[in-house]
């Protein structure tokens, strides 16, 4: 295949978690990380992560079926067990982002610093997936 005359992929628009408790979890990620509501349904909350992404919050058990909609078919998906996801962070507010989780009573689980000079540090939601702030230097690419 050759690369430069195939349609490329632009970026990661979407990233979801299965929760058990729809409305804590919503509460969580919007009085902690500052995320936005954009949708809210008893399947769904949909949160805007800085206006740059979506993360979908789902209702545990309430996708697995497709969802005939006015405009297609949503195939049926679903996850269990622990999930994670990172929230890129600029290297100056780390300091900042440990004192809004003390006060939030959110405890840090673990602080990782990355050969490259990035430092991650990681909290765990209510549902107790696996939540990363990470500043650059984690990867080649941030």
């Amino acid at each position: 295949m050759d690369d430069t005359s195939s349609p490329r992929v632009t970026g990661i628009l979407e990233t979801a978690l299965y929760v058990g408790d729809l409305p804590r979890a919503q509460k969580f990620y919007v009085s902690v990380f500052g995320c936005e509501l954009l949708l809210e349904t008893p399947r769904l909350v949909a949160l805007s992560v800085a206006g740059r992404s979506v993360l979908l919050l789902f209702q545990r058990g309430a996708t697995e079926a497709p969802l005939p909609t006015a405009g297609g078919v949503v195939p049926g998906h679903g996850g269990s067990g622990v999930q994670h996801v990172a929230f890129s962070i600029e290297t100056q507010a780390l300091d900042e982002w440990l004192e809004r989780l003390a006060v939030a009573g959110v405890p840090v689980e673990s602080r990782v610093r990355w050969p490259r000079g990035g430092e991650s540090v990681y909290v765990r939601d209510p549902e107790g997936h696996s939540i990363e702030l990470v500043t650059p230097g984690l990867w080649a690419i941030y």
